[in-house]
């Protein structure tokens, strides 16, 4: 489905490699995948989760691969993408926005709870060597994890997300 986009196909590539896409993982281990394109830079990530012996699952591990053109500053690469992905595990694990009358509950970051550092999982960062323009790191790391996540939910359990947050029904924080 990707012949024709070899930015996606290169992000994708690097992922899988960096994390062991298709090797035996550890016991209660699960891995999965996805990949976006915003702002013309390219993302794909790979999550691996664990599970635990209540029963539910932590965010283990998070694999990022990014190609955003020319890497000007690897070190803001890498710390953007690290803040988009505890952004968007938040509200899979653990954010929501709530309305009453029209009117949304949660105006500010007293009542909209982003996930903690103490839950922040494991994140290794691969960039793209490229030629191309450079292009956003702002926002794009954030969009994928989501469904890398529950990917490996997936894989794990058999069954697909389909409400969110989903923290008390899966995830340990």
């Amino acid at each position: 489905m990707l012949k024709d986009h070899p930015r996606h196909r290169g992000v994708l590539k690097l992922v899988a490699e960096r994390a062991g896409w298709g090797k035996k993982l550890p016991a209660g281990h699960f891995h999965g995948l996805a990949v976006h394109e915003s702002f013309n830079s390219y993302v794909a990530q790979v999550a691996e989760i664990a599970k635990l012996d209540n029963g539910k699952f932590r965010v283990h591990k998070i694999t990022c691969a990014v190609d955003c053109g020319v890497a000007v500053n690897p070190d803001v690469i890498r710390a953007q993408m690290e803040g988009g992905i505890g952004f968007g595990l938040s509200p899979l694990m653990l954010s929501e926005i709530s309305l009453e009358k029209s009117q949304p509950q949660q105006k500010n970051f007293d009542t909209y709870q982003v996930i903690r550092m103490q839950h922040m999982p494991e994140i290794e960062v691969h960039i793209v060597p490229s030629a191309e323009a450079p292009t956003g790191v702002g926002e794009p790391g954030t969009p994928v994890v989501a469904p890398a996540v529950a990917n490996a939910l997936f894989a794990a359990t058999g069954k697909r997300l389909r409400k969110l947050p989903a923290g008390a029904e899966f995830f340990q924080l």
